[in-house]
């Protein structure tokens, strides 16, 4: 912690100019994040078959009951695309 002494008048002049500068500072930030956007890519069949709810396979039982069941999911997608 940092202790500043000093009258009212040159607290007002240290301080004020701080905080004009940091809210400039956050003001070119998130004019920057406006700009700068991720591309968007295609998801991977994977990724496609995972975010289908009516493909997911849960543990019944047990300390993970309840989690995706991603061994038995990841066995039914590779037999589902098998020919």
């Amino acid at each position: 912690m940092v202790k500043i002494e000093g009258t009212l008048d040159e607290l007002r002049a240290l301080l004020g100019r701080a905080e004009r500068s940091v809210a400039t500072a956050t003001k070119t930030v998130k004019e920057t994040k406006k700009v700068v956007k991720k591309t968007k890519r295609k998801l991977s069949e994977w990724q496609r078959y995972v975010r289908n709810k009516s493909n997911h396979i849960k543990f019944k039982r047990g300390p993970k009951k309840g989690r995706l069941d991603l061994a038995a999911m990841s066995k039914a997608f590779k037999r589902g695309r098998k020919k």
